[in-house]
């Protein structure tokens, strides 16, 4: 009898998959070119099709699937003219085309926020962050998720990984559950870890810094429309959206949860000692501070008092921290702990987006999908609506936010350009889209913090979706409301 271990199971699934990817990327191929669509446009569909299945299937991982991208790019666009009429392309003609995302600044700026995140978990100010307002907030089943939300925000100022801030934040929460004599699967446990996660994803659209897929959004709107929004104007503009989901957040989780806290002095004890136990602030944290808040102001006063954009403020901000003395970790330090497949990731993303652009793929699948619907008929606020339902709809097979963006926004783009609107109403209506790529409310599969609380075990699937489809149908009429009133006033549409 042959023993079969448990890792080739998972083994077999993952091939299987990566064959599907495979076959699905021929078969485009394969398939006679569409009318209207060039030969290095069905080639840009095919590596679409490939990756969507890898990133759904998670069959390598993220940085794998950016190579394999990369290398089937190449061998599909060798002999194709990137447009029509153009020269055929080498294989070096290919692999510059497919290495174009690498030279974007946001890919910089992605990589200097991270080496941020890094220093925050060396010196470990994000754990006395959360300590501190935990202690602060009182003990009570409201003031608890408020707490929650609070650390949501103030870590997403300066961490723009979800993972790495829901990394730090979940410790926190498990241990105050813990103190009350709760166990972690308790109603208290439940809603402390899906708030964690899903205040995450609310904070990641209210934050231009705060996630990579705002980053990659942007880097394509720039492209396109010749222009990008500095990180106080994003932040203005998804400050009315992102407050009213936080207070939907606060409430369905309440009423739909409904959390129990029994009357013990425990908890606050313990929050007591663990904060004690961290000990005065040190010279490091102090000086990790006061680099954080003056990006913090450089980059809410971008344009207007100062000339410098978002990835050279940050830069000069990563120099300072990496600075012998003056700084508070060396190279040697932070590259070990900076997830360097993210960022090979996000490039080779931007470098699929680009090649959709510049092949017309993109607005040929937008002329043969969302151009069918009869949008150009509608207001504006219901054209938000039904694209906003569409990407939802698309999120639910997502497990990176960073990929969705990658597929959807240079659609998305190519799209709104075909409406009859002008051009800052046309930009406004991406950008909510660039937003709601960050929709991971209705799985736990739709995003990685959403995994790391589910891993746990405080919460069920169920639970999650619960609270997660009344936050994102709150949602979906907090966009068309904004579309249809606040943001018009605000010169977004």
């Amino acid at each position: 009898m042959i023993l079969m271990s448990p890792a080739e199971p998972t083994s077999n699934r993952k091939l299987m998959w990566f064959g599907v990817a495979l076959l699905a990327y021929l078969a485009v191929l394969m398939l006679p070119t569409p009318a209207g669509l060039s030969a290095s446009g069905q080639v840009a569909l095919g590596l679409l099709a490939l990756v969507i299945i890898l990133w759904i299937s998670e069959c390598v991982s993220p940085a794998a699937s950016a190579i394999v991208l990369t290398g089937m790019a190449v061998l599909g666009l060798m002999g194709k003219p990137l447009t029509e009429g153009g020269k055929a392309m080498s294989s070096a003609d290919a692999l510059g085309q497919m290495l174009s995302g690498y030279s974007s600044s946001a890919v910089l700026l992605v990589a200097g926020a991270l080496f941020l995140a890094v220093a925050l978990k060396l010196t470990g100010l994000d754990r006395r962050v959360a300590l501190l307002v935990m202690s602060r907030v009182g003990i009570s089943p409201a003031r608890l998720t408020l707490g929650a939300m609070i650390v949501g925000f103030v870590l997403a100022l300066f961490i723009p990984s979800a993972t790495a801030r829901v990394g730090a934040v979940i410790p926190i929460m498990v241990g105050i559950t813990t103190a009350l004599g709760l166990p972690v699967t308790s109603s208290l446990g439940a809603t402390l870890m899906i708030v964690t996660a899903q205040v995450c994803s609310i904070f990641n659209m209210a934050i231009k810094t705060g996630a990579a897929q705002n980053l990659i959004s942007l880097n394509f709107m720039q492209a396109s429309f010749g222009r990008s929004m500095t990180w106080g104007e994003w932040f203005l503009t998804a400050l009315p959206f992102t407050l009213s989901m936080c207070a939907v957040l606060f409430v369905v989780s309440l009423v739909l949860l409904r959390p129990h806290v029994p009357p013990v002095e425990e908890a606050k004890q313990r929050l007591a000692d663990e904060v004690a136990q961290l000990g005065p602030v040190t010279p490091a944290e102090w000086r990790l501070m006061l680099v954080a808040l003056l990006l913090l102001v450089l980059w809410s006063t971008e344009g207007v008092l100062h000339p410098l954009d978002t990835t050279t403020t940050t830069q000069l901000g990563i120099a300072l921290l990496l600075m012998p003395r003056i700084g508070v970790m060396t190279w040697a330090q932070a590259e070990k702990q900076v997830p360097w497949g993210t960022i090979v990731l996000f490039a080779a993303g931007i470098s699929l987006g680009i090649l959709l652009s510049r092949t017309g793929a993109a607005s040929w699948l937008a002329g043969v999908t969302l151009g069918r619907l009869g949008l150009d008929a509608m207001p504006v606020a219901l054209v938000v609506g039904a694209l906003s339902l569409f990407s939802i709809l698309l999120h639910l097979g997502f497990a990176s936010a960073t990929g969705l963006a990658s597929t959807l926004i240079p659609i998305m783009i190519a799209f709104a350009q075909t409406l009859p609107y002008g051009q800052d109403t046309i930009f406004g209506i991406v950008m909510i889209q660039a937003m709601v790529v960050s929709f991971g409310f209705i799985l736990p599969t739709n995003a990685p913090q959403n995994m790391l609380c589910y891993a746990t075990g405080a919460f069920s699937t169920l639970q999650f979706a619960k609270v997660g489809i009344v936050i994102t149908l709150a949602g979906l009429a907090l966009l068309v409301l904004f579309s249809a009133t606040i943001w018009p006033m605000m010169g977004v549409l």
